[in-house]
């Protein structure tokens, strides 16, 4: 088969490797296509190893159809359209997989478009209602509003009857975000988010793909019993933290990682799975959720999308798209 071999960022081949089976309780799929995440840019730079055991490909999300299944597997069948969460491997033409990590198609998504959806669909449902509980009529603020976690994010939350806030900066990214249902847009560079988000309440949960930067500043846009989720560190990994700012509020920091969890038992990556598939992908089957491709490449162009998606150009998910 052939795949995408990361020799650095720069040199994305798309080559022949070694064919791969379904091991027992996994299932192999041939790709249509693989969704695009920052993970995938940071493991081609080698600043991103993938968890013991897991495929040396990049790529976290597929869509695709069953073209095998392992022993002891009984819930899929050869033939069947697919998109999985992935620990690795997906930038190829076929990956092996938990059958706990499968899902189906969503109702009325392409097969492609399927391929922006297990990633963020998996993070979202995972801070926002696992985590941190948010419930109908509380207020969450979205730092990078316009992203593909962001703009899942968004929708997912006014499902659930949740305000939105949310951060991003041009303002056609402000009113993407405000066509999916963010009621409160803030332009990050002219803007002090603080502020907008204290003079409504502050904010019950907020999730973070900033880190240290926005440490202090969140806590400040916090509501009293607030929770602050961090899902990324595109600001740093290191900030001083005021805790009695945290006692005053009663306020919680969480910090969460999808890639590294178990694949079975709580909290693992099966669990998260049956509970967007249960929850999720009936908003998206009634039209209150869809995926937002904002591009599409060859997978020979893999270069290009990871370019793209660093440049902040883009919002939404970035798509590679393996065959038709």
């Amino acid at each position: 088969m052939r795949a995408i071999v990361a020799e650095s960022a720069d040199q994305l081949t798309w080559q022949e490797v070694p064919d791969i089976s379904p091991a027992s309780g996994e299932v192999l799929i041939k790709v249509s296509a693989a969704g695009v995440n920052r993970a995938d840019v940071l493991q081609a730079a080698g600043n991103y190893p993938p968890p013991p055991g897991a495929s040396q490909i990049i790529g976290l999300e597929v869509s695709g159809t069953i073209a095998e299944v392992g022993g002891g597997v009984d819930q899929w069948a050869v033939g069947q359209q697919v998109c999985s969460l992935l620990a690795g491997g997906g930038y190829a033409e076929f990956v092996a997989v938990p059958a706990g990590q499968v899902m189906p198609i969503p109702d009325g998504v392409p097969l492609h478009h399927a391929a922006g959806l297990p990633e963020v669909a998996c993070t979202v449902w995972s801070n926002l209602m696992m985590t941190a509980h948010l419930a109908a009529g509380q207020l969450l603020l979205i730092h990078g509003g316009a992203s593909g976690i962001g703009t899942h994010g968004i929708q997912v939350a006014r499902a659930l009857g949740a305000r939105v806030a949310v951060t991003a900066g041009p303002q056609n990214k402000l009113d993407l975000c405000a066509e999916l249902g963010a009621e409160i847009t803030i332009g990050y560079r002219d803007e002090d988010f603080v502020e907008r988000v204290r003079s409504e309440g502050g904010a019950d949960v907020i999730l973070d793909i900033m880190g240290a930067a926005y440490l202090d500043r969140n806590i400040d846009a916090l509501a009293a019993d607030g929770r602050l989720v961090i899902i990324g560190m595109q600001g740093g990994v290191k900030a001083e933290l005021n805790l009695g700012k945290l006692l005053v509020k009663r306020a919680g920091v969480i910090a969460t990682a999808l890639r590294s969890r178990p694949v079975s038992g709580p909290g693992g990556k099966s669990e998260i799975v049956a509970e967007v598939v249960a929850n999720v992908w009936p908003m998206i089957a009634d039209g209150q959720v869809r995926p937002i491709i904002g591009a599409e490449f060859p997978i020979e162009q893999a270069r290009a999308a990871h370019e793209l998606l660093v440049s902040g150009e883009v919002s939404g998910k970035v798509v590679l798209r393996v065959a038709d």
